[in-house]
């Protein structure tokens, strides 16, 4: 199994100098430290939450100051531009860096969407019309196109990718009918919604059951599952496992932005995690009527009735509780090591840690990245087979 950091570019405060070179010095200290990848969002109007509006730009930089750790677009939204534009800077990106790039793909969310002048209703068949045209743009010597959205007469559309016949394609992914699709396009899925690996598990086997069967997009099937998680390695584990719970809440609290158009969000995300458990189930009991109106203590909890019950067991969901459940990978090396076990268990290709939060200092990132070097990734490190 690989492991692998995201990056949002997060800053709490408005220093973009900062936010940029200490991004650049992690990145190439998880070069250092056996990281498979690093990913970069493309998010915009996020103002004090990401700082990434253009991942193409610092993958170029990273290109040149790494040398073996491959470079995520984690994801272009592709209704934003147009489809030779994203062929050709993905392109670029892969033979500067001698065909290290991924090739992730989504279409963002409706804040963003409407900021940009994009209606929502039509960025699914954005999205599926580009993806359709950009392995066809890199693989074609001359490329045309009649479409919904974008036409392109005949042209020759320069440069090709250093991976034949492309690099690997992935979409970003929160549901099951997103994961139907990746299977039936022979595309990654990109689970990135943050979920315990048991919930996510049944979802796995059915994808990797589906995808064999493909009508691939591009020139290969990609078949791999990545989860999205948060991570944070540090010598005391209590701490570590606290930091972690913190830069998670943190980064879903109720004043993000990008859920404000997200119906049940804490009801969706309490799920995701794996329910409320069986040891905070009974201070939730006095919100749940039988029939006649009396508290009844339920097994699993109905949170349907509302976001502000749902919330509070949300808040409630204890460190202890989300290590466990491997939807945080948090706490000292042994710590991480077993919850991660879960993501393999489950089938997980790659994990993609959330580590660099506005929750935690570029110092404790730092350490954190050498930890997982010295100590995690090599407990994961894929042995080739035997001759």
């Amino acid at each position: 199994m690989k492991i692998s950091l995201a990056y949002e570019m997060q800053r709490p405060t408005l220093d973009d100098q900062k936010v940029v070179d200490e991004t650049i010095e992690q990145c190439v200290a998880a070069d250092e430290a056996g990281f498979s990848a690093v990913w970069f969002v493309e998010h915009h109007f996020l103002t004090g939450f990401s700082s990434s509006p253009c991942p193409e730009v610092i993958l170029g930089a990273l290109s040149r100051l790494t040398k073996r750790i491959r470079l995520g677009f984690g994801v272009v939204i592709l209704p934003y531009h147009h489809p030779v534009r994203v062929a050709e800077r993905v392109a670029m990106v892969d033979l500067l860096s001698q065909g290290r790039v991924e090739f992730g793909t989504g279409r963002s969310a409706p804040y963003e969407q409407t900021g940009l002048g994009i209606d929502p209703r039509n960025t699914r068949d954005m999205w599926d019309e580009s993806l359709t045209m950009i392995p066809k743009i890199w693989e074609s010597d001359m490329f045309e196109w009649e479409g919904r959205f974008w036409n392109v007469p005949p042209r020759k559309v320069l440069p090709k990718p250093y991976q034949k016949p492309h690099p690997p394609i992935w979409v970003a992914a929160l549901q099951p009918a997103t994961y139907a699709l990746a299977a039936e396009k022979g595309i990654g899925v990109m689970a990135l919604g943050v979920s315990a690996p048991s919930v996510l598990e049944p979802h796995i086997k059915e994808y990797k059951q589906n995808v064999q069967n493909a009508n691939p997009v591009g020139g290969f099937i990609n078949d791999r599952w990545l989860s999205g998680a948060v991570g944070f390695c540090g010598e005391d584990d209590r701490s570590a496992r606290l930091l972690g719970e913190k830069s998670l809440k943190t980064f879903f609290g109720p004043d993000r932005p990008y859920l404000q158009d997200q119906v049940n969000v804490y009801e969706t995300l309490v799920k995701a995690w794996g329910g409320v458990p069986e040891h905070l189930a009974q201070n939730f009991s006095r919100y749940v009527k039988d029939g006649n109106g009396n508290s009844e203590p339920q097994q699993e909890l109905d949170l349907s009735g509302g976001s502000a019950l749902a919330q509070k067991a949300w808040a409630e969901l204890d460190a202890d509780t989300l290590c466990e459940r491997g939807v945080i990978v948090a706490g000292d090396p042994d710590t991480c090591i077993r919850a991660l076990k879960l993501h393999e268990a489950a089938g997980v290709d790659e994990v993609q840690f959330l580590m660099a939060t506005e929750s935690v200092p570029h110092e404790q990132v730092m350490k954190s990245i050498e930890l997982f070097g010295k100590y995690i990734i090599p407990a994961f490190e894929e042995v080739p087979a035997a001759a």
